[in-house]
């Protein structure tokens, strides 16, 4: 059974609700009904009530069970709106300018979650990157214990013998260009901790790099994962994550056994890694593109990471099989909020 087959039966006994701010995109109409046929929760689909009805005609598709919502026609509306200008980040905006940013879909999405109105939220079909992050990340707060938001993509490739039965898990490919050693300490802490939560399976974690333990090259790039591995072990043993991390090394010594064997690195992550951190967004993004391209691996995500609330950006290129286990992903973290944060010792 799939990542997303076992997701969906937990989302079978406790349903959520996803809303969608492209609510007529072709892509997220299949992957919302495909949602709400299965009863995995109810879809909240955002736009031209009109438009949205139209473009499901010609698609067939049956809108049971599916919210529709215009934000401009909304009784929310006024609500958000106090809510919005009740924001530090909005404090100073008159009524008007409030509701011009909440007369974009991307922003009453935002709202709608935050609020508690939607349990989880996907964007970017439609979008550049940009604009579907920029909402969220000025209206969902941090974790409590995370300094920023990153992004983590799940993957799934058809040889079982990698990651938990061919599922990997990749980060950031998506927000920080480049992180910093205290940034890759908690992007490898957030993205350990929900791989286990959706697997019910201890994370191995390798902290990437073009050398594997390397004792004499002292580039920026070979150092920082040195000092990002030390530092993640730490916030590992003070948030009691149960996890194994390990790095720097080069990926094919992370999942490859043989390779592992032949560098003579040991260890519980050498050759069985299931989470990839990656140095920077650049490697990150671009080996993800190559192992969807070039291996066929099917891509969930950008699952959002480090903020209270589950969200995702997909890519304007993810079909709706993409979307639709996006989807399952987010709302599967919404099941049980304690698994979304990492709870400080002293809480």
């Amino acid at each position: 059974m799939s990542l997303i087959e076992k997701l969906s039966e937990r989302l079978k006994r406790h349903p959520k609700r996803v809303v969608f701010p492209e609510g007529d995109d072709p892509r997220i109409l299949q992957a919302a009904r495909l949602f709400a046929s299965r009863k995995l929760g109810i879809p909240i689909l955002l736009g031209e009530r009109t438009r949205i009805k139209e473009h499901a005609a010609r698609l067939d598709i049956n809108l049971e069970n599916m919210r529709l919502i215009d934000p401009l026609r909304n009784d929310e509306l006024e609500l958000f709106t106090q809510k919005f200008q009740g924001l530090l980040r909005f404090k100073d905006l008159g009524l008007k300018e409030a509701q011009e940013y909440l007369s974009d879909n991307n922003y009453f999405a935002a709202m709608m979650l935050a609020t508690g109105n939607a349990d989880a939220l996907v964007a970017g079909a439609t979008l550049r990157a940009s604009s579907a992050l920029r909402p969220l990340f000025q209206i969902i707060p941090l974790q409590s214990n995370v300094a920023s938001a990153s992004s983590m993509l799940i993957m799934e490739v058809a040889d079982k013998r990698y990651g938990i039965d061919g599922t990997l898990f990749l980060a950031d490919c998506g927000v920080i260009p480049d992180p910093n050693e205290d940034q890759l300490g908690d992007i490898a802490m957030i993205t350990a901790r929900l791989a286990s939560h959706l697997t019910g399976v201890r994370p191995k974690v390798a902290m990437l790099s073009y050398t594997t333990k390397s004792t004499r090259s002292m580039l920026p790039i070979t150092s920082k994962m040195k000092s990002a591995t030390a530092l993640a072990k730490q916030k590992f043993e003070k948030y009691y994550i149960e996890a194994d991390v390990d790095g720097e090394m080069q990926v094919d010594a992370a999942l490859d056994p043989h390779t592992a064997q032949q560098k003579k690195i040991e260890g519980s992550v050498a050759g069985k890694a299931n989470v990839l951190i990656f140095p920077d967004l650049s490697s990150g993004n671009n080996a993800a593109k190559m192992m969807q391209i070039l291996g066929g691996a099917r891509t969930y995500g950008q699952i959002l990471t480090g903020m209270k609330k589950p969200a995702a950006e997909i890519s304007r290129g993810a079909s709706a099989h993409d979307i639709f286990g996006t989807t399952v992903i987010v709302a599967a973290q919404a099941v049980d909020k304690n698994f979304l944060y990492v709870i400080h010792p002293d809480d």
